[in-house]
């Protein structure tokens, strides 16, 4: 009984983790949501291009501090590292690493502008150059991912941040298809069927699982020194 006790009570902890801290990052990413829901149920061309200008402009300053949050958070459960209140930590992390995710979140979001343009011009030219860029889109994904787990685990400078996120996107096939499949299906149970995983847990759950694949070889490399 105790035993079943001391399980309800670490599965209940689990859950509330995962649940408030990707709350947090929910509602600080609630202009963006809105901006995008706006994009695909507009039709009007001159409104899509307002609120695409307006959604670029507001994703570093938005998007990439909460998102970092996230990620540092994900960071001290697996370090197991003790926290205040869930709310106040996030808070905490938020403020530090803002200025540092802003400026990330710029050069990454440009990288993201140049993709999405690329694609929009090449999908009715080309299947194969449509393909070429779609694959580019995965590295860009992974990569973006790889930078919220080096940016909370380093304490760099963002160049070298950024730096270290492409070695390990390019230097560790296992680790990026890791990511890549673990997102997919997170990607893909959220948005068939299961909504509501979005504001509850998606984002914590990538971002728990993501870190954990970084940590994981992370330690390996530190082994072999």
């Amino acid at each position: 009984m105790k035993r079943e006790n001391n399980l309800l009570f670490k599965l209940s902890e689990w859950f509330m983790n995962f649940s408030v801290t990707n709350m947090c990052w929910f509602i600080f990413n609630l202009p963006i949501v809105i901006l995008v829901i706006n994009i695909l149920f507009t039709e009007e061309s001159d409104h899509v291009l307002r609120v695409s200008l307006l959604l670029i402009v507001s994703t570093p300053f938005m998007f990439f501090p909460a998102t970092t949050a996230m990620f540092a958070l994900a960071r001290e459960w697996i370090l197991n590292q003790e926290q205040d209140s869930l709310i106040k930590t996030y808070l905490r992390f938020y403020k530090e690493n803002y200025k540092k995710s802003v400026f990330g979140g710029f050069i990454i979001t440009g990288m993201w502008v140049i993709w999405i343009v690329n694609f929009y011009y090449v999908k009715d030219v080309s299947t194969i150059l449509m393909f070429a860029v779609l694959i580019l889109g995965l590295v860009l994904y992974v990569f973006t991912i790889h930078f919220f787990s080096v940016s909370v685990h380093y304490q760099e400078k963002l160049l070298i941040l950024i730096r270290n996120a492409f070695l390990l996107t390019v230097g560790s096939p296992v680790l990026f298809f890791v990511i890549l499949i673990t997102n997919g299906l997170l990607f893909y149970i959220s948005l068939n069927g299961f909504i509501m995983f979005v504001p509850f847990f998606t984002g914590s759950l990538i971002a728990f699982i993501s870190f954990s694949a970084f940590y994981r070889l992370y330690l390996n490399v530190m082994e072999k020194k």
